[in-house]
């Protein structure tokens, strides 16, 4: 996924379990909006972040774009169903 902003970035996400069949309906180029969940863990000193997409909505054509470049993306707005979450206390 490319953002769409003055220096567009680009930005891997990824579906897991049943989440995997959001995306057959769509084709490379397609503008969507993209609903995830920002996982992060350490492994051996280093540290890994995930992008977990639980939602894909097609952008509508009228639509101009956004000021924030991920829109409400990695604010869920339904609970996470996902059997292995974990709750995180941040520091900030």
């Amino acid at each position: 996924m490319t953002t769409k902003e003055q220096y567009p970035q680009d930005v891997k996400f990824e579906l897991v379990k049943d989440r995997i069949d959001l995306i057959d309906s769509y084709k490379a180029g397609d503008h969507l909006k993209v609903h995830f969940n920002v996982r992060g863990n350490e492994y051996n000193g280093k540290y890994f972040v995930n992008l977990q997409a639980w939602r894909i909505e097609p952008l509508q054509a009228q639509q101009s774009a956004p000021s924030d470049p991920f829109g409400d993306a990695g604010l869920p707005e339904e609970p996470e169903t996902s059997d292995d979450a974990i709750e995180d206390d941040l520091p900030f």
